[in-house]
């Protein structure tokens, strides 16, 4: 069965977020899958979902040379991302507050795309 935003939802609700301390400067929070291993499914799935229906963006998006690309999906406010290891091998989920004038837009765009 694929897994959908309600599924993401479910998930996200169920797993620990937390802050970023080392970055202040890019508030995020992240979640680990060695946190639930009795989530491992779900966690394997949304990488997928991140994967398959996110945007890949240049970060720090400000930079003359971004250091990275990664592929970010946003939902209700937030935006997802991983850091591009293999899905078998990736072992943390990232989040961020999308910015307010942005948020109503861009989540509701991303639900329709992704539902």
């Amino acid at each position: 069965m694929e897994f959908r935003i309600h599924d993401a939802r479910a998930y996200i609700a169920k797993v620990r977020w937390q802050f970023a301390k080392r970055m202040p400067r890019w508030p995020h929070e992240y979640t680990v899958r060695a946190w639930r291993p009795d989530l491992e499914r779900e966690f394997l799935d949304f990488v997928v979902l991140i994967r398959r229906d996110g945007v890949v963006k240049p970060w720090p998006r400000d930079a003359a040379t971004p250091r990275y690309h990664h592929t970010y999906w946003e939902l209700d406010g937030w935006e997802y991302w991983t850091m591009g290891a293999p899905v078998p091998e990736t072992t943390v989920i990232n989040r961020a507050l999308l910015p307010q004038a942005t948020t109503t837009s861009r989540s509701t765009k991303t639900a329709r795309v992704a539902g």
